[in-house]
C-alpha cells in the first residue's frame, strides 16, 4: 500500500534536535539590553503557551475571549477565521465553580453532555456528533489528558471549535470529533505574583481544598512557574454516591526576545463509588419516567477508578521577523479499573436486570508535532503559510470479566445484591492485562492564508495527508486478530469577508476523519453478524458552512448555517457495513459580552435536523438520529448589584428538546429544562488580602429528567440529570 507516513520516532527525534537548537538560540540570543545595560522586561500574557501570540484577549465581560486556537492555524481572532470558535475563560470557570470540562460546557448551546458506553466517561455531543473526552486536546496535543474526567484546575481556557476539523487538528485518535473539537489551555504564571487558597463544600457532604501559586523569576521576569492542586472527597447530591479526586499540576515557561519554551506536568487520581449508572430501555418498551432526582439505583459494590500522569513540552523560535518554527511533544500513562452493573429495563413497572462487568485498562500514549509558519507577500497579496508534521501512538492494555444477567432490581425501588461471580464471559487477566489494541496516526499538513484588499478578504486553502494504523490483539493469547493501515487526504477551503470593522462574513468547506468501525458479533435483536470482527477503513465526513459574526466594544454575536454528512453503519442481509448516511443540518445563534456596564450575557440557540438516510430496507429513512435534540437553548446572565461593591448574582437557563432513543423514533425522551442560580462577593480583608465568597445552586427546582440518550454511536442508554446541588466556596488571595 502506497501511503504517506510520519513515524513517531523520527518526529520525536526531530523534536529533540529542534529543542536543542532552541536552547542553543536561547543561549546565544539573549534579550536586548536597555540603554542602562539591564535586560528589558519581557511582558508575559497570563497563561500564554509557548507562542508569540499568547492568549487571545478577554472580550467585554471577561467570560469569553476575542479568539482562540484554530488548530494548525494557531491563535486567531474570532473575526479573522472562517470557523466558529468560542474560548471560555478562567474567570468564567471560577465564578461558576465549574469542576470539570462538562461543567464549563453547560454554557455552550451547540453542546450537550452524555456519558461513555458503559462507564462514567464524560462525553460531549457537538452538533449532534459525539466527542469523547479522550479526544480532547491539551495545548494542541491529543491523548495527554485523563480519559474519563478532567479537573478544571489544570487549565486556563476551554477552547471550542465547532464543526469538522481533520485538517486543522488531525484525526482524533479515539474515533470521534466529527462535530467539533475542544482544546484545553494550561495555566501559566501571570506578571503579578499569585497566592490563592480555597475551601469548599457541596450537597452530599463533599468537601474540597485547593491552592494556586505562581511566580516569575529572573532580572527580566522571563521564567515562570505555576503550581495548582485540588482535593475533593465525600458524597454528592445523589444518594450514597461518593467521589474522591486528587490532582496537581505544574506549569513552567521561559522566554527571551525570540525563543519561548513551556512545559506542563500533571497527575490526577479520580474514584467514584456507587455511581448512579446509565439505563438501557428495553426493546419495544417506552422510555420510563425518571425516578426522583436524588434516587440512586446503583449496586453498592460498584466503583470506577482512574489514575493518570502526563507531561508535555512545547518550544517556539523566531528565526527572523517572518519565519517561526515550533515543536511539541508529550506522554501519558493512564490506569483504570472498575466494577459496574448497568441496568436494562425489562417492564413498564421499572423492573431491571443487570450483569456485573469488571474491567482494567492501561494506556501508554506518546505524541509529537513539528512545524513552521512563514509570512511573505506576492505583490498586493499577503501570505501566511504553515506546515506541520504530527505523530501519535497509543498502546492499550485491556481485560474484562462478566457475569450473567442475574442482578434483578427496580428503577423506583432499588434492590441491593451481592456481587455475582464475573466468570461467564472473560477476556485476559484483570490483574495483568495484555496489549489488545495499538493505534498509530501520522500526518503532514500545509496551508496558505491569503489576504486581499488591505486584509478585508482572507482566503485559506490547505490539505492534510493522514495515516491511521490500527491493530487488534486477542485478549487471551495476545495474537494479532485484525487491523488496517489506511491513508486519507482531507482538504480545507475557507473565506472571510470583513464587510465592516464590526461585521465579518465567512464560509468554509472542511472534512472530518475518524478511524473505522468494527463489526459486532450480534445485532441489537440478537441475530449473528456474518462478518463479525471485521475492521473497516477510516471514513470521511463532509461539512459545508456559512455564517456571519458581529463584534463591537461591548457585545458580540454569531450566526452559522451548516450541513455535515457521515457514513452510517448497520447490518444489511446479515453483513455489517457503512451502508447508510447521517446528515446533520443546523442553525446556530450565539451572543456574548457586556451590553451595559455591570451586566454580562452569554448564550445562544441551536436548531438541529439530524436525519438517517439510505438505512436498512429504508425502514428508518428520514427519521431522526439517536440522541440528537432538534432545539438546544442556553442563556446566562451576571449582574453587579448596584450600591453593593463586590456583589454579583448570576443565573443560567438550559433547555433541551425531546430526543429519540432508537432509530425507529418510537422511544421518545421528553424535553427538559433546568435553572441555575449563583452569587459571589469580593471584599478586602486587609494586608493586601482579597476574600472571594461564591455560592451556587444548580437545578434550582430539583427537576428529574433524562439528560441524554446514547452518545456512543448506535447505542441508546439513558443518563439522568443531577439533582439540586448547592455549592459553597471561599478563596483568599494574599
Amino acid at each position: 500500500m502506497n501511503s504517506l507516513r510520519v513515524p513517531l520516532r523520527p518526529v520525536a527525534l526531530a523534536s529533540a534536535l529542534a529543542l536543542q537548537s532552541l536552547m542553543a538560540v536561547a543561549q546565544t540570543a539573549p534579550a536586548e539590553p536597555t540603554a542602562g545595560g539591564t535586560l528589558a522586561t519581557v511582558t508575559v500574557e497570563a497563561s500564554a503557551d509557548a507562542s508569540a501570540e499568547g492568549l487571545a484577549k478577554p472580550f467585554a465581560g471577561g467570560q469569553v475571549a476575542t479568539g482562540g486556537r484554530v488548530g494548525i492555524l494557531g491563535t486567531t481572532n474570532l473575526m479573522d477565521t472562517p470557523f466558529s470558535i468560542t474560548s471560555y475563560t478562567n474567570e468564567l470557570i471560577q465564578d461558576q465553580q465549574a469542576q470539570s470540562v462538562a461543567d464549563v460546557l453547560l454554557n455552550a448551546p451547540s453542546i450537550r453532555q452524555a456519558r461513555g458506553f458503559g462507564n462514567f466517561q464524560e462525553l460531549y455531543v457537538v452538533r449532534g456528533f459525539p466527542l469523547y473526552s479522550d479526544d480532547i486536546a491539551y495545548n494542541g496535543l491529543y491523548g495527554m489528558l485523563p480519559r474519563q474526567y478532567i479537573a478544571t484546575e489544570f487549565f486556563e481556557r476551554v477552547e471550542v471549535l465547532l464543526g469538522a476539523n481533520a485538517f486543522l487538528n488531525g484525526a482524533a485518535p479515539g474515533g470521534s470529533g466529527l462535530g467539533g473539537a475542544i482544546n484545553l489551555v494550561p495555566k501559566r504564571a501571570p506578571n503579578e505574583p499569585l497566592s490563592r487558597v480555597g475551601l469548599g463544600v457541596q450537597s452530599g457532604g463533599e468537601g474540597s481544598g485547593s491552592f494556586d501559586l505562581a511566580r516569575r523569576f529572573g532580572p527580566d521576569q522571563s521564567t515562570g512557574i505555576r503550581l495548582n492542586g485540588v482535593y475533593r472527597n465525600g458524597g454528592t447530591g445523589i444518594d450514597d454516591e461518593k467521589r474522591e479526586l486528587g490532582a496537581v499540576g505544574v506549569g513552567l515557561d521561559w522566554r527571551s526576545r525570540n525563543v519561548r519554551i513551556s512545559a506542563d506536568v500533571g497527575y490526577q487520581d479520580h474514584e467514584i463509588t456507587e455511581g448512579r449508572p446509565s439505563v438501557t430501555p428495553g426493546f419495544g418498551l417506552p422510555i420510563p419516567t425518571p425516578p426522583d432526582a436524588k434516587n440512586n439505583f446503583a449496586q453498592p459494590w460498584t466503583y470506577s477508578k482512574e489514575r493518570d500522569t502526563f507531561g508535555t513540552v512545547r518550544g517556539e523560535v523566531d528565526f527572523n521577523d517572518n519565519l517561526t518554527g515550533w515543536i511539541a511533544g508529550g506522554m501519558r500513562d493512564g490506569k483504570e479499573s472498575n466494577s459496574l452493573a448497568n441496568p436494562t429495563l425489562t417492564n413498564v413497572f421499572g423492573g431491571t436486570t443487570a450483569s456485573r462487568f469488571d474491567n482494567t485498562r492501561e494506556d501508554k500514549v506518546s505524541t509529537g508535532e513539528i512545524g513552521l509558519r512563514g509570512k511573505f507577500n506576492t505583490g498586493p497579496v499577503g501570505h501566511t503559510v504553515v506546515a506541520s508534521a504530527t505523530a501519535y501512538e497509543n498502546q492499550e492494555r485491556n481485560a474484562y470479566a462478566m457475569s450473567g444477567s442475574t442482578i434483578l432490581s427496580n428503577l423506583y425501588a432499588p434492590v441491593a445484591s451481592l456481587p455475582p461471580l464475573a466468570n461467564v464471559f472473560t477476556g485476559g487477566v484483570l490483574g495483568n492485562p495484555q496489549v489488545t489494541q495499538k493505534t498509530k496516526t501520522s500526518s503532514l499538513a500545509i496551508a496558505d492564508t491569503m489576504s486581499f484588499a488591505q486584509d478585508t478578504v482572507l482566503v485559506t486553502l490547505g490539505a492534510r495527508r493522514q495515516t491511521i494504523e490500527q491493530t487488534a490483539y486477542n485478549y487471551d493469547s495476545g495474537l494479532e486478530t485484525n487491523g488496517y493501515d489506511e491513508s486519507k487526504t482531507t482538504p480545507v477551503a475557507g473565506v472571510v469577508f470583513k464587510a465592516t470593522k464590526e461585521i465579518s462574513l465567512y464560509a468554509n468547506y472542511i472534512e472530518g476523519l475518524t478511524k473505522g468501525d468494527t463489526a459486532p458479533a450480534f445485532t441489537a435483536s440478537g441475530q449473528p453478524v456474518l462478518n463479525a470482527g471485521q475492521v473497516f477503513a477510516p471514513y470521511v465526513s463532509k461539512q459545508k458552512e456559512i455564517g456571519a459574526k458581529f463584534q463591537n466594544a461591548s457585545i458580540g454575536a454569531t450566526v452559522a448555517l451548516f450541513e455535515t454528512t457521515k457514513p452510517l453503519a448497520f447490518v444489511e442481509n446479515g453483513v455489517y457495513g457503512n451502508n447508510g448516511e447521517q446528515k446533520n443540518r443546523g442553525l446556530e445563534l450565539s451572543v456574548f459580552g457586556e451590553p451595559v456596564r455591570g451586566l454580562r450575557v452569554l448564550g445562544g440557540l441551536t436548531l438541529l435536523d439530524a436525519k438517517q438516510e439510505q438505512t436498512e430496507f429504508g425502514l428508518t429513512d428520514g427519521l431522526n438520529a439517536i440522541g440528537v435534540p432538534r432545539q438546544q437553548f442556553n442563556i446566562g446572565a451576571e449582574w453587579d448589584i448596584p450600591g453593593v461593591q463586590g456583589l454579583a448574582i448570576n443565573a443560567r437557563f438550559i433547555y433541551t428538546a425531546k430526543q429519540y432513543a432508537n432509530a425507529a423514533n418510537t422511544q421518545v425522551v421528553p424535553d427538559w429544562n433546568r435553572f441555575d442560580l449563583g452569587a459571589r462577593y469580593l471584599m478586602d480583608i486587609g494586608n493586601g488580602r482579597l476574600l472571594t465568597l461564591r455560592a451556587r445552586v444548580d437545578n434550582l427546582f430539583n427537576k428529574s429528567y433524562w439528560a441524554s440518550a446514547g452518545g456512543y454511536p448506535g447505542s441508546n442508554y439513558l443518563v439522568m440529570g443531577a439533582p439540586r446541588t448547592f455549592v459553597l466556596n471561599a478563596s483568599v488571595d494574599f
